[in-house]
């Protein structure tokens, strides 16, 4: 019995560790969306109504076949550096380091 009972809670330890792995994925996933249509909106100078109508539009589409992180990590980045008002040796060093990712921006 008790060799039984060990067996059961491993397996619903395992079924619920499986069940986990998607939906971190999913949050993830609207995660960066999210972050992206931020940065779109920053770089693009929204904000009030427009800001919102354009992140409700950008949130429901779907996501571009031919996306990499890198790209996305490179569009994110460039938009934050915009936001800052970054230019010249400053955006650069920033750029450098935010795509290195050895901070969070």
């Amino acid at each position: 019995m008790r060799g039984s009972s060990w067996l059961v809670t491993m397996s619903v330890a395992v079924a619920i560790v499986a069940f986990q792995g998607p939906v971190a994925l999913a949050e993830n996933s609207q995660q960066t969306k999210m972050s992206s249509c931020n940065a779109d909106a920053s770089s693009k100078n929204l904000s009030g109504d427009d800001r919102k109508a354009y992140m409700k539009t950008c949130l429901s589409a779907a996501k571009p076949a031919k996306t990499n992180s890198q790209q996305e990590k490179m569009k994110s980045c460039n938009a934050d550096a915009t936001t800052k008002g970054l230019k010249g040796d400053d955006r650069k060093s920033y750029m450098k380091t935010c795509l290195s990712g050895s901070t969070t921006h």
